[in-house]
């Protein structure tokens, strides 16, 4: 019984498992992107390393880590790729790749249904709407 009680009382980043398990998701989720004809326009002339830097100290922050977050919001990161037509189906595809990368990484359901809640509350931002 306390182990359930302690559990609750972490975070989701902790959950998952702190750094190391971001680090990796980040890195397994945009080979995934990367190889994706749909969505991997989008990253064309993109300083990937720089990319997964930020990305790894947003999910971080997002997900109740240590928040060293200094990228731009949501909507203005997203800006130029709405104007190359950044859509709904390639928020989907993100969507899948990132349920892809947890479910490769053995991560609970529950607490992919938590990250992908997450990144679902984001999309009216990524889409500038």
């Amino acid at each position: 019984m306390s182990e359930t009680l302690e559990t609750t009382n972490l975070t989701l980043f902790e959950q998952l498992g702190g750094a190391a398990a971001v680090d990796a998701a980040v890195d397994i989720f945009y080979r995934k992107v990367l190889a994706d004809y749909r969505i991997n326009r989008f990253f064309d002339n993109v300083d990937m390393e720089k990319q997964a830097a930020k990305q790894k100290a947003f999910l971080t922050m997002a997900f109740g880590g240590p928040h060293n977050y200094t990228g731009e919001d949501m909507r203005k990161g997203h800006e130029r790729l709405v104007k190359m037509g950044l859509d709904d189906s390639h928020f989907d595809a993100v969507m899948e790749h990132l349920e892809a990368t947890l479910q490769e990484l053995n991560v609970p359901g529950a607490l992919i249904a938590q990250v992908a809640a997450i990144a679902e509350s984001t999309r009216t931002d990524v889409l500038g709407r």
